[in-house]
């Protein structure tokens, strides 16, 4: 209350009474309809220190390996270290991180991948000789996972710490779970900026059959995962909706995590901003 009493005091000094007035009445009646500053908002739900703890703490009746896939392709190194950073943050610790590189034998990501796999036995790293398209590089990191779950991400996104401790909760509460999915949002190609937050409905064929409104961050049991098959090269560019649907048709039970688990690293004029901005996706 005080410091509110200052700033007013000082602003009526430098302004007069009427500004003053003005501006108490904007605070009181129209700064409420304001949007809401979903910068500001993201800080506030996203998990705090003492929240993050507590999570690392929970032992879990039912602990689930969840293998996170990931194709890589000539990764920005900064990009690369901050995924696998945000990986290695994961306040619930029963995961793999399956990372295929289809960068090809010239690959400048060979002595960083095989830093990260002496540090962290739950690293795991395959290499190939030739350029891999996405669907082949993908399923090449499914090849390395041993996990109960699979878990979905691209290679210069970053998961929020409390991603996979959500997942296993959620497969706590309903330990029949085949799908799992997420809210996510947009980051900047810095990492400092949050934006146009997607928060999901739970599972709608209709909206599914429209657009992949599932996306990140999506995690599937292995068991349906063998079932259904991986993925498929024809459908390269649009890989993940065509699992997504085989997966979905398939499952029993499909559960919506409501929380932004999963930061996409995006430009405004990138394939998440404008699907036509690729053809081969758009047509795929």
């Amino acid at each position: 209350g005080g410091r509110y009493l200052e700033k007013g005091i000082a602003y009526y000094r430098a302004h007069g009474v009427s500004a003053l007035g003005a501006k108490v009445y904007r605070k009181f009646f129209t700064d409420k309809e304001k949007p809401v500053d979903y910068q500001k908002w993201i800080k506030k739900h996203l998990p705090g220190p003492g929240e993050l703890e507590k999570q690392q703490k929970t032992v879990f009746p039912v602990r689930p390996l969840f293998s996170i896939a990931v194709p890589l392709y000539r990764t920005p190194e900064k990009y690369l270290e901050e995924l696998i950073a945000s990986v290695k943050a994961q306040t619930y610790g029963n995961w793999e991180l399956c990372l295929s590189d289809g960068s090809g034998k010239d690959s400048p990501l060979g002595p960083i991948l095989e830093r990260y796999q002496k540090e962290d036995a739950r690293i795991r790293v395959i290499s190939h000789e030739k350029p891999l398209q996405i669907s082949e590089n993908t399923n090449a990191a499914l090849g390395l996972a041993t996990g109960d779950y699979f878990v979905f991400a691209d290679h210069d996104d970053v998961l929020t710490p409390n991603a996979l401790y959500e997942f296993a909760a959620a497969v706590n509460r309903e330990p029949e779970t085949d799908v799992l999915y997420s809210d996510e949002d947009k980051m900047s190609m810095d990492g400092h900026k949050f934006f146009q937050p997607h928060m999901k409905p739970d599972f709608n064929l209709d909206l599914l059959c429209t657009v992949n409104y599932i996306c990140h961050l999506f995690g599937v049991k292995r068991t349906l995962a063998e079932k259904t098959g991986f993925f498929r090269s024809e459908y390269d560019g649009a890989q993940d909706y065509d699992f997504i649907f085989r997966c979905t048709e398939q499952a029993e039970k499909i559960c919506h995590v409501p929380k932004v688990l999963y930061h996409w690293r995006s430009h405004e004029d990138s394939t998440a901003e404008n699907p036509e901005s690729k053809k081969y996706a758009f047509e795929a």
